[in-house]
């Protein structure tokens, strides 16, 4: 009897053994295929370059896209008109005043008025107005007139007479003058520099 029970207990060890050691394996295949699958899911260096070439592809299509729609819209410069008011002649003393932001002289002689271009004939810097320690007699196109002022350019040294005439430095010309009007509603001073005149204009108010 004793016999028996002994080969019993030796039965179920054994058992148990066997029933371990395939708990075991059934862990351990089961750790294979889950660590198969998450390698498969990592991504791959072809995958990940794949991707990134499609992303290029795309960014370049999007910019060809927004190109071609920007195009469809036209750009519009907006000028500032070039003929406009600069006030009623009492506004003006005698001599010449210079218009900053239309980079311009406007002369009044007694009751005659002229408007002289302030962009040197050079490069387009804005000229100055040079008033003389004494008035002197100058010479051009053929006639003679005493000067009080001059004008000179600090970019390259180009000077005009004080009739606008270019007389030392790279310009190659004189300033330009332009036409003046006065306004039949309020009686103001036009200027009109889209249309340039000879130095011998004269509007008289």
């Amino acid at each position: 009897m004793k016999s028996k029970q002994s080969w019993l207990n030796a039965r179920i060890s054994n058992l148990r053994a066997k029933t371990e050691t395939e708990q075991q394996r059934l862990e351990r295949l089961k750790q294979e295929v889950l660590g198969e699958g998450e390698a498969a899911s990592r991504p791959t260096r072809r995958s990940f370059l794949t991707r990134l070439g499609f992303g290029a592809t795309l960014l370049a299509l999007a910019g060809q896209a927004y190109a071609f729609l920007r195009s469809l819209k036209p750009n519009v410069l907006y000028e500032a008109p070039q003929r406009f008011k600069v006030g009623t002649p009492d506004q003006f003393g005698e001599g010449g005043k210079f218009l900053e932001d239309k980079r311009l002289f406007v002369f009044r002689q007694g009751k005659t008025f002229y408007a002289i271009s302030a962009s040197c004939t050079h490069l387009g810097c804005t000229v100055k107005m040079e008033k003389l320690n004494q008035p002197k007699k100058v010479k051009t196109r053929q006639r003679e007139f005493e000067e009080q002022y001059e004008f000179h350019c600090p970019c390259h040294g180009s000077k005009y007479y004080g009739d606008g005439t270019n007389y030392a430095g790279p310009a190659p010309r004189p300033l330009d003058y332009f036409k003046l009007e006065l306004a039949a509603e309020d009686g103001q001073l036009i200027v009109d520099m889209e249309q340039k005149v000879g130095q011998d204009f004269r509007l008289t108010v």
